[in-house]
Formats: C-alpha cells, sequence, structure tokens
C-alpha cells in the first residue's frame, strides 16, 4: 500500500467571521491510499487557531502517517493520538480505499436519495445588515433552525437581531441557536445568557473560553437555556479525560466536530459518554471541503440523530469540489445525479 499527501487550500466566496477573526481562506490536507490499482481518499480538515493540532510538527506528522500506513488504521489512530484531523484523514481513507466506490463509505437510505438529513442555517459574523441579509436569506430558503455566530458586533444589536427574527416567527417555527465561540467574560456571561433568554433560544455553544472549567461547571448550573460545549472538547484526548470533562461540566449539549476530536471513533466515545450522563449531542463540520463533509454526512445519518445537525458549510468556497451533497429546504440531500469533479491527480 502506498500513502501520499498534499495541501489544499481552500478560497472562501466571502470572508467569514467569527469571534477569533475573518477567514479568507481554509487549510486542508488530503491523503490518498493506493493498494491494487484502486484509490482512497481522506481529509484532514485541520483549522489553525483552534485545532488541537495546530503544531509546527504537523506536516512532519502526517509524512509520519504516510510512511508508516501499513500499521493499519487502528494502531495508527492510538498512535495519533494527539493528531486529531490526521486521525480522521487516515480513518477515512481506509474507508474509502475499502469501498467499491471511494466517495460511497457508508451506504443507507441517505445515499440512496430517499432520506435527508435536517440541518441548521449558518449566519457569519458581520455588520448588522449583513447578517440581517443572510438571516433572510435562510428563513426564504426554507431553515427551520438558524445558528447565528455572535461576540464580534455590538452586544445590544445582535440582541436586536434576534428581536427581528422573533418578531416574526416563533420559537415553534423557527429554532434559534447562538454560538459565541467562547466571546463572553466569565464575569459577563451569566448577565448576557439572561439577556438572551428572552428570545427562547435553543441554546448557546461555548459562551466563555476554553479552560475554565469550574465557571463552565457553573454556567451549566445556572443558565436559563442550554449550554453546548464546543472547543471545550478540542484537545480531550484519552477516554477518562473526557469522562471527566463531561462530569465536573455537565452541559446540556456536546457539539462533536470528526476533524477535532479524533474522527468517526473520537466522536463515537464522546457520544457514549453523553448519552451515558443524560447529555445531548450533535455533529457539524469543521469548514472541510466536500471531501470531509461528504463522510461526515453519510456517517451522522447512520447515528440516527434527528436533531438539526451542522452540516451545510459546502458552499462556502470558490474552489470547492462539485459532489452529490446539495441544500434544500433546510434539509441535505444526495442527489446521485450530481457527479463528483475531485482530481486525483491533485495529489501527487
Amino acid at each position: 500500500m502506498k500513502a501520499t499527501y498534499q495541501k489544499y487550500m481552500l478560497e472562501f466566496k466571502r470572508p467569514s467571521g467569527t469571534s477569533r477573526g475573518i477567514m479568507t481562506e481554509k487549510e486542508t490536507w488530503f491523503i490518498v491510499l493506493e493498494k491494487d490499482g484502486k484509490k482512497g481518499i481522506g481529509e484532514c480538515g485541520i483549522l489553525r487557531g483552534l485545532s488541537a493540532d495546530d503544531r509546527d510538527d504537523y506536516e512532519e506528522k502526517l509524512n509520519w502517517a504516510c510512511e508508516n500506513v501499513h500499521l493499519g488504521k487502528d494502531a495508527l489512530w492510538e498512535k495519533l493520538l494527539e493528531f486529531p484531523s490526521i486521525q480522521f484523514g487516515i480513518e477515512m481513507a481506509f474507508l474509502s480505499l475499502k469501498s467499491e466506490n471511494p466517495y460511497l463509505l457508508f451506504p443507507s437510505d441517505f445515499t440512496n436519495n430517499s432520506k435527508s438529513i435536517v440541518i441548521n442555517g449558518l449566519v457569519w459574523m458581520g455588520e448588522e445588515a449583513f447578517m440581517k441579509e443572510q438571516i433572510e436569506e435562510k428563513l426564504e430558503q426554507g431553515f427551520t433552525c438558524i445558528k447565528l455566530k455572535i461576540g464580534a458586533i455590538d452586544f445590544q444589536k445582535e440582541l436586536e437581531l434576534l428581536g427581528f427574527i422573533r418578531a416574526h416567527f416563533t420559537a415553534e417555527q423557527i429554532e434559534i441557536r447562538v454560538d459565541a465561540n467562547g466571546a463572553f467574560s466569565s464575569n459577563e456571561a451569566l448577565y448576557k445568557l439572561k439577556q438572551l433568554s428572552g428570545f427562547e433560544l435553543h441554546s448557546i455553544e461555548q459562551p466563555i473560553r476554553k479552560n475554565n472549567a469550574d465557571r463552565m461547571a457553573e454556567l451549566c448550573k445556572t443558565t436559563p437555556f442550554p449550554i453546548a460545549l464546543d472547543e471545550e472538547l478540542i484537545g480531550v484526548f484519552t477516554l477518562e479525560e473526557k469522562e471527566g470533562l463531561l462530569q465536573k461540566i455537565k452541559p446540556q449539549y456536546i457539539i462533536l466536530k470528526p476533524s477535532f476530536v479524533g474522527g468517526f471513533r473520537g466522536t463515537q466515545e464522546w457520544i457514549k459518554l453523553a448519552e451515558k450522563y443524560n447529555i445531548g449531542w450533535w455533529i457539524t463540520s469543521a469548514l472541510e471541503s466536500n471531501i470531509g463533509l461528504n463522510a461526515i454526512a453519510q456517517w451522522t445519518f447512520l447515528q440516527n440523530n434527528n436533531m438539526p445537525q451542522g452540516l451545510g458549510t459546502g458552499a462556502l468556497y470558490t474552489n470547492n469540489f462539485d459532489c452529490p451533497l446539495e441544500v434544500s429546504q433546510g434539509q441535505l440531500w444526495y442527489n446521485k445525479k450530481r457527479n463528483w469533479n475531485f482530481d486525483f491527480e491533485l495529489i501527487k
């Protein structure tokens, strides 16, 4: 078996804002496995400044993984514990190689195009007018769940935007999730949560920065509406650490990004623990290309979670790859009539 890797820069159609800043491009890496004339593709979806494996030796470790691919998927997963995006890329590539079609990893009613996955519509941070424009667009597109990134503009204006949605749609009609990306200070967080609670929100992701476990536990205990941990899960590698974190903080939800938590195997560990402690969960992509998004969507469908998932990021880039995934009326479908245009020759 031969393994090769290649860096690829995804270009945003328009700059996309979070509380950590504006993104114009997104780095990703592809791994290709070759054996007996067959090829398999995996994506290592690192997000610089956020992923646990944003390290100087990232490419060195990627090269090591390719050179040691003979060890197999499971042994490599164990040895790459501190490199979750590479764990995922390797896992995906092995599944792809084993499949008859390198892009059809988990055949199901989803890939047959007979069932869909309900997803949230993502509204990026920006000027008030831009956010309002996005909200109206998502409502027109038939989304019943909207996720707004907050924490970058004036908080009062963000409250007004939420008021704009609620003036037209009840909580039964439109579910609103907000994602603060750790933007609130520990002192002001509860006060802001109380202000937000007036808009009947479904949940808030990561109100304060990660690694403030005592304060986050306190917030989860006293919050007027549910808190979901997201960044908090990054860099928590062992099963013991994962269980300890959930026992201490006791969140209402956790949000799972396979590229950040060690692929499907790592995600499954979190799911089992969440269900053990009666914690809700859903799955989101982490700005991967359609290669990674495709694998995540197929696997997510098999988890039978009826909550809206965060899988609507495929249309963000100018140089993404055409694929069967398409969004219609707030749902992700697998349209078999749409073909892939991925070129394996990208990976030399």
